[in-house]
């Protein structure tokens, strides 16, 4: 009884070895899942061209602190012999001199600098709001090749199932040679198609990979509900919501003010700058016969004042003008744009929400219905293998157009969110 305890000990130690050698193999198939939050936030964190746009604003920034500084000091100093052979003595000299700026010429270049910073954070904003919505696309795009590739893979299972039926039913003698081929064919056929739908569907990774910069994502899988993308909107409060709050608008209107301020800058720079000067002189003894002198120190002040010829010749402040002018001009055009763009955006979405509901209303289920029909019939010997065949790929047809619909409404709601300036994607 004893030895019969330890036996089914051991054993139950094998099975339960066997049980988690198993587990661990199916853990190790799993693809690790980036979920389309993560994959966002990564985006922001690895993305190279948003790293590259954001020293932009550093150096907006940095630019600032130079607009503020003061014109630096110069120092001079020289040294004079008042007569090599008659003895005259020497002259040593230093003095320091700067530029007294009139006008408001630094407060101009502090404003010109704070609106370019400001400008290029906008800026900013704009193309991450674009990396986004791109990031996203991208990812929908990934998601639409995975299901496909669930399709594809569930017909060709479904064919080979058949064919090994039909393979059986054809040494049993109940269908022909020939029927039992077709079956085969399609199959290997349809694992032609299951081969396309892997390579689609590992491409769109890679296309992922490129917004993060780094190409670490194979072996991860996309996850997603294409049903997510639901949204009730009026087209007046998305085209009042673009005006407001599209990065690229900001950008256009925040232009206009750095054209304004380059002009004050200019209008700042016709204004005359003093430049003054302070030193002092230390003239050494003269010893010469004739006028012979004590050794003498002085201290000299000294005041230069520009004369502005060049201010009769303005195309500085004209350009700057000008381009004032150019920039309002562009701002309006933005503004048109935009409109335009949220009014086509909307009404691509609510043409695929209407497809969408086309399929919800029954089209899946009655070509299921069909094919499950037509195959029952088949194994009864009612219907041709073709009739099969024909129900399987209208089947995959309308599967594929159901995801395909799905995936552009998803990528109208995006391109929305896009144009609109608005973003709640999460799915």
């Amino acid at each position: 009884m004893k030895h019969l305890h330890k036996k089914i000990s051991v054993h139950f130690i094998i099975v339960i070895t066997l049980l988690f050698s198993i587990i661990n193999k199916v853990k190790a198939q799993e693809k690790e899942v980036l979920n389309f939050e993560e994959y966002l936030s990564l985006v922001g964190k690895k993305n190279l061209g948003y790293a590259a746009q954001r020293y932009n604003v550093g150096m907006a920034e940095a630019s600032i602190q130079t607009a503020s500084m003061f014109p630096d000091p110069q120092l001079d100093m020289e040294t004079t012999n008042n007569g090599i052979k008659e003895n005259m003595g020497y002259v040593y000299g230093a003095s320091v001199g700067w530029t007294l700026e009139l006008g408001g010429k630094r407060k101009a270049r502090i404003n010109l600098a704070k609106d370019q910073s400001e400008l290029s954070k906008i800026q900013l904003q704009d193309f991450f709001r674009n990396l986004r919505a791109d990031a996203s696309l991208g990812y929908v795009e990934a998601l639409k090749s995975k299901a496909i590739l669930e399709v594809q893979q569930d017909s060709y299972k479904n064919i080979l199932q058949l064919a090994k039926s039909d393979s059986i039913r054809y040494r049993l003698g109940t269908i022909s040679l020939v029927t039992s081929k077709q079956s085969k064919l399609e199959a290997a056929s349809l694992l032609n198609d299951v081969y396309q739908a892997e390579s689609a569907e590992q491409q769109a990774l890679t296309g992922l990979a490129v917004f993060l910069s780094d190409g670490k994502i194979t072996g991860r899988d996309v996850t997603g509900d294409f049903n997510a993308f639901n949204r009730d909107f009026t087209i007046d409060d998305l085209i009042i919501q673009a005006l407001n709050t599209r990065a690229d608008l900001l950008a256009a209107k925040q232009n206009t003010q750095v054209a304004k301020s380059q002009i004050s800058l200019e209008k700042a720079n016709r204004k005359i700058d003093l430049g003054i000067n302070a030193g002092a002189e230390r003239h050494t003894e003269a010893t010469n016969e004739i006028a012979p002198s004590p050794t003498v120190n002085a201290v000299k002040l000294g005041l230069s004042i520009p004369l502005k010829f060049s201010n009769k010749r303005n195309a500085g402040l004209k350009i700057a003008e000008m381009a004032h002018s150019q920039a309002e001009l562009e701002y309006h055009q933005v503004e048109q744009g935009i409109q335009a763009e949220v009014m086509q955006a909307y009404q691509q979405y609510m043409a695929t929400q209407k497809q969408v509901k086309q399929f919800h209303n029954g089209m899946l289920t009655e070509a299921k219905s069909i094919l499950e029909g037509i195959t029952y019939s088949y194994k009864r010997g009612e219907s041709s293998i073709l009739e099969v065949l024909n129900a399987q790929r209208t089947y995959n047809g309308v599967r594929k157009d159901y995801y395909e619909a799905l995936a552009d409404n998803a990528a109208a709601l995006i391109e929305l969110e896009r144009k609109a300036g608005i973003w709640d994607i999460n799915f």
